[in-house]
């Protein structure tokens, strides 16, 4: 098959997603199984072990990554190691997500978000290629943010939580948002219940000249543009639902951006700007590899 060398070990990708997940059996990028749940509750991990356990009797597993919505504690020092933080979504707060695989399986496994292991995979294979420091943003259900610097994820205390950064708002644009913790953050203003919230129009159903639209691109363009005075990325890559679905986002948010700008980074003018602020390279296979990136680099390791 290929992109395939049947050297490259069997790895198991696995994405926590807001509003799915995915089981990916995969060598190097080549996809070979695939499997699918709704979030649903942490039952969900069961589901997706048990999937994982038949693949086992029938090839040999070099790892498993694990790719996954947070908040996440990924301190591998600290108790709580691997653990759901304070998630809204319910059912999963202080879930042992890196535990429940670990127990049940043994081979390396590693953890991760699911934006760095997206982040990761752009730049192995998609449209970060060759950019040491870029970023991957997942635009969906929720509103997340995956940095790698030099080939590696970047972890602090916990790790980018960009999504729920606040953003100037739009002159006239009253709506209080609908992030639990902060109303009108980014995630608030953009995330997929906020675009529900905003509109009697269902999201998928909303036509591309709807003036919400506009309203989101501008407020995405404030966050790119923060983002690239804070970080100054080389590849900024925009994903998750809401891109993939309006592509004609990517456009708006670059012209928006080098206004922002103003020139004040002089290279980096609209048409720098299209380049720098692009979809995935890997499409919606973005997430599914990003897991697989993630246990690729766990089997690697001594």
């Amino acid at each position: 098959m290929a992109g395939m060398s049947m050297a490259e070990p069997m790895i198991v990708g696995v994405e926590l997603g807001g509003t799915k997940c995915i089981a990916t059996l995969a060598q190097g990028r080549t996809i070979l199984r695939q499997q699918r749940w709704p979030t649903g509750t942490a039952d969900t991990l069961t589901l997706i072990s048990d999937t994982i356990a038949l693949w086992e009797r029938e090839t040999c597993l070099a790892a498993i990554g694990v790719a996954s919505f947070g908040p996440l504690h990924l301190n591998p020092h600290a108790s709580h190691f691997g653990h759901m933080g304070n998630t809204p979504k319910p059912g999963w707060a202080g879930v042992d997500i890196y535990g429940h695989f670990a127990s049940r399986f043994a081979m390396p496994i590693a953890i991760d978000t699911d934006v760095a292991g997206a982040a990761l995979a752009e730049g192995m294979w998609g449209a970060a290629q060759g950019c040491a420091v870029h970023a991957y943003a997942t635009i969906g259900t929720g509103v997340g943010l995956g940095l790698v610097v030099n080939g590696q994820a970047v972890h602090g205390h916990l790790h980018p939580e960009a999504g729920h950064m606040r953003v100037r708002r739009q002159p006239g644009d009253m709506f209080a948002g609908v992030c639990p913790s902060h109303g009108d953050c980014l995630e608030g203003l953009v995330g997929g219940p906020a675009l529900a919230a905003r509109s009697p129009i269902a999201a998928a159903d909303m036509t591309d000249d709807d003036p919400l639209w506009q309203t989101v691109a501008a407020d995405l363009a404030e966050w790119t543009t923060m983002l690239i005075l804070a970080l100054s990325p080389q590849r900024l890559v925009l994903g998750g639902g809401v891109i993939q679905a309006r592509p004609m986002l990517l456009p708006l948010i670059a012209r928006q951006s080098a206004d922002l700008l103003n020139r004040y980074i002089a290279d980096l003018d609209y048409g720098a700007l299209e380049q720098l602020i692009v979809a995935p390279g890997l499409g919606a296979d973005a997430g599914p590899l990003g897991a697989i990136s993630l246990g690729q680099r766990a089997a690697a390791l001594p």
